[in-house]
């Protein structure tokens, strides 16, 4: 079995893409800026929209009255996401949660911009669970989503969202709905990686629950089962939470949501329950594993202390026999007999042979 689950893992890291940096969606500016694109008709603008900074591609999208702009953000400064506040119009309250991070996911509307916070979550690959072992990690998309913009703000060192520009792209018709696509591409992403996580976690759950009912379960670490359901709290803080703000972009018009993007939407959200209930019957499944490895434990201890108790029974009998006869009185039985020495050895001899038949009869030694 751990073979097994090192194939797969083998196998999920030679699956996964490497990072296209030639490819333009994928292409850092050498700042916080990672891509500045417009987008008019579902295609990607080139020619004379290409190198113009945020405000720029903007002005000239309004100017002409067709298109948006995306533009891509990692781990901004103030002064980085503020060249971009005024002219965008964002609100001081949704550009401080994007500087800070740290932020729950949620959906909140300003004004003419909708504000939304996705966590990002990934696995962390590793050979053997140990006691502090990490499993998943964290990361923050902030997304800006108005009429003609859309701008996204990403923290943490995984969740690029170059794979979602360039299916996107390639999906022509979709993005010609506008801002609200790419908003709803990058929820369906972060939750498809929530239930990529969760299989991968699931994983890491087998490995303990065959180890504790293994015949070396006594020497299993139950710091490893406390550390993988930390692991998974921090994962299902990540997860948990997303589900009301996208029954709210599923369920309420939203004149920034196009009506043919919110339905799907819905089918996100379905995605996410999912992963919200394997998480909970994982978290589940490891309440029973630990209870099962602490009753292993107890079981083990009272077999030791029956074994321990059962030599001392035996011990017992000729320590008596000893103390008896290692009395100095003057009189005792057969202390001037010939053979008393010998029946003493031969009587102590049998009965410690009847009493440890006794308890290997009843199992305890």
């Amino acid at each position: 079995m751990p073979m097994i689950r090192r194939l797969r893992r083998i196998v999920r890291r030679v699956q996964r893409k490497a990072v296209d940096l030639s490819h333009p969606s994928r292409s850092p500016l050498g700042s916080a800026v990672v891509n500045c694109v417009v987008y008019r008709g579902g295609k990607r603008q080139s020619g004379s929209w290409a190198g113009l900074s945020g405000p720029e591609a903007l002005r000239r999208v309004r100017e002409e009255g067709d298109g948006f702009v995306w533009i891509g953000l990692h781990e901004p400064d103030e002064q980085e996401i503020a060249a971009l506040a005024e002219p965008f119009a964002l609100h001081p309250l949704a550009v401080e949660d994007a500087v800070q991070a740290h932020q729950r996911p949620k959906v909140a509307p300003y004004d003419d911009t909708l504000f939304a916070v996705f966590k990002s979550v990934c696995y962390v690959e590793h050979d053997e669970l140990t006691a502090t072992s990490e499993v998943v990690d964290t990361g923050e998309i902030m997304v800006f989503t108005g009429r003609d913009f859309v701008i996204t703000v990403r923290h943490g060192r995984h969740g690029s969202l170059g794979p979602v520009r360039e299916a996107l792209e390639a999906d022509p018709e979709q993005l010609a709905k506008g801002p609200s696509a790419v908003l709803h591409a990058i929820a369906d992403f972060v939750v498809d990686e929530y239930l990529s996580v969760a299989d991968a976690v699931q994983h890491d759950v087998e490995a303990v629950e065959t180890q504790v009912f293994s015949p070396d379960a006594g020497r299993v670490d139950p710091g490893r089962i406390y550390q993988l359901k930390r692991e998974l709290l921090e994962l299902k803080r990540a997860v948990a939470p997303l589900a009301r703000p996208l029954a709210v972009l599923a369920e309420r018009r939203n004149a920034l949501i196009d009506p043919g993007v919110q339905a799907y939407f819905r089918d996100v959200g379905d995605h996410l329950t999912t992963t919200v209930e394997q998480i909970a019957s994982f978290d589940s499944l490891l309440d029973s594993i630990l209870q099962a490895h602490l009753a292993q434990v107890t079981v083990a201890q009272n077999e030791d202390m029956r074994k321990i108790t059962a030599w001392a029974a035996v011990i017992a009998v000729p320590t008596m026999v000893c103390g008896v006869y290692g009395m100095n009185f003057e009189h005792m039985p057969e202390l001037g007999w010939r053979y008393g020495y010998l029946l003493m050895v031969s009587v102590t001899a049998v009965a410690c042979f009847l009493v440890h038949r006794g308890f290997r009869r009843r199992g305890w030694l």
